[in-house]
C-alpha cells in the first residue's frame, strides 16, 4: 500500500505513520519540514497554508491520504481536490465535535451536526472547522471513498495536547491529589495507535463514511486511569476522591483544569463519554487497556525528559495553589471508599 500522511510528525499523525510502516507499506509524509517523520518514510516538505504549499505532491500516487488538520477547512479542500484521481482514498481524522451541541448520550453517526459548515471556509472554531473539513473531503473524493474518522478523546504516546501527561506529571510530584469522582465514572477514549490501526484497517477494506472512533463506553474508569498514573510513576500520591459537586462549586473546571474528567449525569459527560461507537466496533476497532497506554505515555514523557510538547491551545491543568485550597477546604468530609 502507498500512503500518503499530511502531517505525519505529530501525536496522531505520527501513530499513523509508524503503524504503515509497521505494516511494510510505501509511506510519504508532507509537512513544513520543522520536524523529521519516523525512519523509513519519505519526506516531502510544503507548507499547505502557503501559496504553492502543495507543490511537492503535485505529482504521484497513492492509494490512500490521511489528513489531520484541524484548523480552516479551505486547505483540506485544496488539498483534496489536487489529489483527486491520484488516490483512491481520502481519510479525514476529524471530530464527535462535529455533533450539535449536546448530543444525548447513545448518539450514532446519524445524529445531526453542526449548521454553518463550509468546505472553502478560514477559520471559524473547531467544530465549524472539522465539519468544513468532512465536506471539503466529500465534496472531492465522493461519499464512497472518503473515510471521515470522528474522534473522540485521544490518549497515547506523543500526545501533544497536555491531558495524560498533566495527570502522570502531577501524580509523580507526589502528595495529596485532588481526585475527581466518582471513582467509578465511565471513561470513553481511543488510544492514537488503536486510532491509527483502525484507519489503515478501514483503507485495506475500503470502508467509507463516518464512524465514531473511540473505545465503548465505560473501557476505563476514572479511577483505573488514575491510579495506574500512580503505580507506572511509582509516587507517593495520594488520590483524594471528591465529589463532583464539591469540585465544581470550588470554581474547577472539568476537562481543562482537571483533564479527561468531566460530571457524571451532564451533557459534556453524555457528549464527551457517551457515544455510540458499535460501527467502529463491528468493523475491527480494537482498544488496549488502559494500563498500556498510562504506561507507555509515562515511559515516552521520561524518554523525552518528562516535558509534554504542547500546540497551541493544549490544555494546562490544574494550578498547585488551587488545588491545594479546594483540598485544605474539603478536609475528609468528601473521601470516597
Amino acid at each position: 500500500m502507498r500512503l500518503l500522511v499530511l502531517g505525519g510528525t505529530e501525536f496522531v499523525g505520527r501513530a499513523v505513520v509508524e503503524a504503515a510502516l509497521g505494516r511494510g507499506w510505501d509511506v510519504t509524509v508532507l509537512n513544513r519540514g520543522r520536524q523529521a517523520p519516523a525512519p523509513g518514510a519519505r519526506a516531502l516538505t510544503g507548507d499547505r497554508t502557503a501559496p504553492g504549499g502543495l507543490a511537492a505532491v503535485g505529482k504521484g500516487e497513492w492509494d490512500a491520504v490521511v489528513d489531520t488538520w484541524s484548523a480552516a477547512p479551505r486547505p483540506v479542500h485544496e488539498a483534496a481536490r489536487l489529489l483527486r484521481g491520484r488516490a483512491r482514498r481520502y481519510v479525514y481524522v476529524s471530530s464527535c465535535s462535529v455533533y450539535t451541541w449536546a448530543p444525548p448520550a447513545g448518539y450514532a453517526e446519524d445524529a445531526p451536526v453542526v449548521e454553518g459548515a463550509e468546505p472553502d471556509a478560514g477559520h471559524t472554531d473547531y467544530a465549524r472547522d472539522k465539519r468544513g473539513g468532512e465536506l471539503a473531503t466529500v465534496d472531492a473524493f465522493g461519499a464512497a471513498d472518503s473515510v471521515l474518522v470522528r474522534a473522540g478523546l485521544i490518549l497515547g504516546p506523543h500526545e501533544n495536547v497536555g491531558r495524560l501527561p498533566w495527570w502522570l506529571g502531577r501524580i509523580a510530584r507526589g502528595g495529596p491529589v485532588l481526585a475527581p469522582g466518582p471513582r467509578e465514572l465511565p471513561l470513553q477514549y481511543v488510544d492514537a495507535r488503536d486510532l491509527a490501526e483502525w484507519t489503515l484497517g478501514a483503507v485495506e477494506r475500503e470502508l467509507s463514511g463516518p464512524y465514531n472512533l473511540m473505545s465503548r463506553q465505560g473501557h476505563a474508569t476514572m479511577g483505573d486511569l488514575l491510579e495506574e498514573c500512580v503505580r507506572v510513576t511509582g509516587s507517593d500520591a495520594e488520590l483524594r476522591w471528591t465529589a463532583p459537586e464539591v469540585v465544581t462549586a470550588a470554581g474547577v473546571q472539568p476537562w481543562t483544569e482537571l483533564p479527561v474528567w468531566v460530571p457524571p449525569g451532564t451533557d459534556m459527560h453524555d457528549a464527551l463519554h457517551g457515544a455510540d461507537v458499535s460501527r467502529a466496533l463491528a468493523t475491527g476497532l480494537s482498544c488496549r487497556p488502559v494500563a498500556q497506554t498510562v504506561a507507555d505515555t509515562w515511559a515516552w514523557l521520561r524518554s523525552i525528559g518528562g516535558a509534554a510538547p504542547r500546540r497551541p491551545g493544549a490544555v494546562i491543568g490544574l494550578a498547585p495553589e488551587k488545588e491545594a485550597e479546594v483540598l485544605a477546604a474539603r478536609g475528609d468530609r468528601e473521601l470516597f471508599s
